[in-house]
């Protein structure tokens, strides 16, 4: 199973290195990983997706909250959570196909952040599903680069957990 973890660490050479060999040294794999400043100063927050059953994942829990720098690792896997990651994606477009892959933009409201005579260049941000469905429609014209952030994630304050509402439809 995929678990999404959100890690606070102190901004502090190193600290990013401690936690990815701490997962190498196990012989775990990190799907994903986004960093980036958090809500307090010197803070960074670590987006990570990982591999794993329940009782693996306690056990690099409890690793992680060992470390130094580490200041709170939460599993947002089980709880309402907002998750987004962002896509660059290049894809060949010609002037038949062009307006095809247009109508698609619009459809999964990306954007078109550069255009050339052979290219377009789309932005889309989404949950990982929208950004996997939008890639599998362009890839009959043809992909020729993708760069994609990994995930970043946040606790819902509403508590509301919206993959529940999808699944009572």
């Amino acid at each position: 199973m995929k678990h999404t973890l959100s890690v606070l660490v102190e901004d502090e050479s190193g600290a990013l290195s401690r936690i990815a060999g701490l997962f190498a040294r196990r012989g775990f794999n990190i799907d994903s990983l986004a960093v980036g400043p958090a809500e307090a100063k010197g803070i960074s927050r670590l987006t990570m997706v990982v591999q794993g059953d329940q009782s693996t994942l306690q056990q690099m829990t409890k690793q992680l909250n060992k470390l130094i720098n580490v200041l709170e690792v939460l599993d947002l896997t089980t709880l309402p959570a907002v998750e987004r990651e962002l896509m660059l994606l290049k894809v060949s477009a010609s002037s038949e196909n062009r307006g095809k892959i247009l109508d698609l933009v619009q459809v999964f409201r990306a954007k078109v952040v550069d255009v050339s005579d052979n290219a377009l260049t789309l932005e889309v941000v989404g949950d990982p599903g929208k950004l996997v469905a939008l890639e599998n429609l362009l890839k009959p014209y043809g992909i020729l680069e993708i760069a994609r952030t990994g995930k970043v994630a946040l606790k819902r304050a509403s508590g509301v957990n919206t993959e529940m509402l999808k699944a009572k439809k």
